[in-house]
């Protein structure tokens, strides 16, 4: 069994492997309970989803790691699980059910497109500054869902929003919380967002907010009420056709960013079109996604995290398996989980969304033209001012292609752009 990891071609054995697996399970055992404090939000027992997460975190981690022999995990991805509940059930009052749906269909096309050349043709098509500004438009949108859910930010009849009643507890603990964890990462602590949530958790308990629970660990919840819940033939609608190809468009270029940068570390995914351990990284990311929807959750992606597994020296899918193995510890901990308070969970949402942000400083403003600059700073604003990465990707795709053709830098545009921008168009016409 273990052969088929070949350890000995890449320098690694099993210690190092099983470190590299516990380190990747502690920076990202944080998504168990924050996915299910965000996916209640949208409607769903928490108490299921919470399961739920913790069940496609185990499967897909450890297929991925059997399948493509890569440091890989797999969870809910951060981002479009907000997307899902804030910006799709709540913002566009789409059932929960049939959100799942949407992420069904979206992670079917996936899984037929990472059996083709589809990533070498989005890849050369897609400008990297717009892929960027999908990426830092994200990062906007959770950070302001997280401000928002903290009380930081609240709503206003005269302005939109403005601050919140910051002398109130609750919104002083979530910005204690907020300052932990961003003080945890930046001296690059081991589990820094899952120390923070822990940390600020106990102080609220001690102050009285929230309730210290009874047990800390009990049998895992059904997933009854969620599972196999999905309502694919709502999902077949024209009007959600833009929305389908936004699951897909963000998910791909979810994990395509993280296996690069996973990749560039640990000497992986350094080939063209034939690197076989991308297209299988590619492929368990995409059956996942759609496992994942019948299991009850939003879309299922490669992790960044991954990466502090890889800086410990694992190099194979054992380590991804130990990961998932970790992971079932998750399973029981549903006390502890459901014990959180609110003002503990969302700081995570800041901080993943600043850290999304940065990519914004990877784009050099001073050399491109217009149509980058605008494109880009419309993505990046409309995401959450819309409350929609649908409509932020879409805008910055038409201004996009019209600006490059008022230019006459038709050489700029390719057949991708076109087609984004043709659905970017629908996004308008239908809304």
């Amino acid at each position: 069994m273990l052969s088929r990891f070949k350890m000995d071609l890449f320098g690694t054995d099993v210690k190092t492997e099983f470190l590299a697996g516990f380190t990747t399970f502690l920076t990202m055992v944080y998504i168990v309970p924050v996915n299910g404090f965000i996916l209640a939000d949208a409607g769903m027992p928490m108490d299921a989803v919470i399961t739920a997460t913790a069940l496609i975190t185990i499967l897909a981690t450890i297929f991925n790691g059997i399948w493509s022999n890569t440091p890989v995990a797999m969870s809910v991805g951060m981002g479009l699980n907000a997307y899902f509940s804030y910006g799709l059930v709540l913002g566009m009052k789409i059932p929960w059910q049939t959100a799942l749906g949407i992420v069904f269909i979206s992670g079917i096309i996936f899984v037929a497109l990472s059996f083709t050349n589809f990533r070498v043709w989005v890849i050369h098509s897609i400008p990297m500054e717009l892929r960027r500004a999908i990426s830092a438009g994200i990062g906007a949108f959770i950070a302001f869902i997280g401000l928002k859910q903290l009380g930081i930010i609240v709503a206003d009849k005269a302005t939109l929003v403005s601050l919140g009643h910051i002398q109130e507890p609750s919104v002083m603990l979530g910005i204690f919380g907020l300052f932990v964890t961003l003080i945890l990462y930046t001296y690059k602590i081991k589990g820094a967002f899952i120390l923070g949530i822990f940390i600020t958790a106990i102080v609220g308990w001690f102050f009285g907010i929230g309730k210290l629970p009874d047990s800390f660990l009990s049998m895992p919840a059904s997933i009854t009420p969620i599972a196999f819940h999905l309502d694919i033939i709502s999902a077949l609608s024209l009007s959600l056709l833009p929305v389908i190809i936004t699951f897909l468009v963000t998910d791909m270029f979810d994990s395509l960013g993280t296996l690069t940068a996973v990749g560039a570390r640990a000497g992986l995914f350094q080939k063209d079109k034939d690197d076989i351990a991308l297209e299988k990284t590619l492929e368990a990311d995409a059956v996942a996604t759609v496992t994942g929807s019948l299991l009850g959750v939003s879309t299922t992606t490669s992790f960044i995290e991954s990466a502090s597994g890889v800086e410990e020296g694992g190099r194979t899918g054992l380590t991804a398996v130990f990961t998932g193995l970790f992971f079932i510890l998750t399973l029981f901990m549903l006390p502890l989980f459901k014990a959180i308070p609110d003002p503990a969970i969302y700081p995570v949402l800041v901080v993943v969304g600043i850290l999304m942000f940065t990519e914004l400083g990877k784009i050099d403003f001073q050399t491109s033209d217009i149509a980058i600059q605008s494109s880009v700073f419309l993505t990046v604003m409309l995401m959450p001012l819309t409350f929609s990465i649908t409509n932020g990707l879409a805008a910055g795709f038409i201004l996009f292609t019209l600006l490059k053709m008022v230019l006459g830098k038709w050489q700029d545009l390719t057949i991708g752009t076109y087609v984004i921008t043709a659905i970017g168009l629908i996004v308008f016409i239908l809304h």
